[in-house]
């Protein structure tokens, strides 16, 4: 698996896992770097009425929350194959939500923007995921990242993302039960196919680092 910045790997971490490692070996591998988690607060009842049936939405004090996450991807790559340049580093933007199925949390995405086409069709295929193409810039300005998305694939509703973003804080991790872990600490996703069958896809990654942040959006449809 991926060495991280401090000479570890993902799979060094386990302990603050809320339920074990799946037995299964792991199909895919991804870092993902300059991200922005920027949140936001929405009627419960609201947010329920966009979830596909068969996934209940998780509540934080009885509210959902909404997460507009952009970021760059590198070394994406299969199990068992190496990463490819122009394959395997790439912008990409999130819309997600947060949801339960029996005992476990995840995420459920809205959309997932990409700035590689051939990465688009792969997941729209194999992950039943709502990937779309895109034109994308993640650009590091100092400490700023200047952050672009505008969304191009055919027959999608249009969505833009431009804006910036940067830390105003030391990196910390977020204290167990707290609205940051909650958010963030997240070790499965589920989509749902066009049968309304439901799909989970398990992950795991080390504890988040996150440092506060501001964030400026000139323009946001993304939603």
């Amino acid at each position: 698996n991926t060495v991280m910045t401090d000479g570890t790997r993902p799979f060094d971490y386990t302990d603050h896992r809320p339920w074990p490692l799946p037995a299964r070996s792991w199909v895919m591998a991804q870092v993902w770097h300059d991200l922005l988690f920027a949140h936001w607060p929405i009627p419960a009842g609201e947010m329920a009425a966009l979830l596909p049936p068969g996934l209940a939405l998780d509540t934080w004090e009885g509210e959902a929350w909404l997460a507009v996450v952009p970021f760059r991807m590198r070394g994406v790559r299969p199990r068992f194959f190496p990463s490819v340049p122009w394959l395997s580093s790439f912008p990409e933007l999130n819309l997600r939500t947060y949801v339960l199925v029996g005992e476990k949390p995840g995420v459920y995405f809205f959309s997932l923007d990409a700035g590689n086409p051939v990465a688009v069709a792969v997941a729209r295929t194999l992950f039943h995921l709502p990937y779309f193409r895109a034109d994308m810039e993640c650009r590091a300005e100092g400490e700023e990242i200047a952050y672009t998305s505008r969304r191009t694939h055919r027959g999608a509703a249009g969505a833009v993302l431009r804006g910036r973003y940067r830390p105003v804080g030391p990196v910390y991790q977020a204290a167990a039960g707290s609205l940051e872990a909650w958010l963030v600490e997240r070790y499965c996703l589920y989509s749902a196919d066009r049968r309304g069958r439901i799909y989970r896809g398990e992950i795991h990654h080390a504890p988040w680092p996150i440092q506060r942040a501001e964030a400026e959006f000139d323009e946001n449809s993304i939603a």
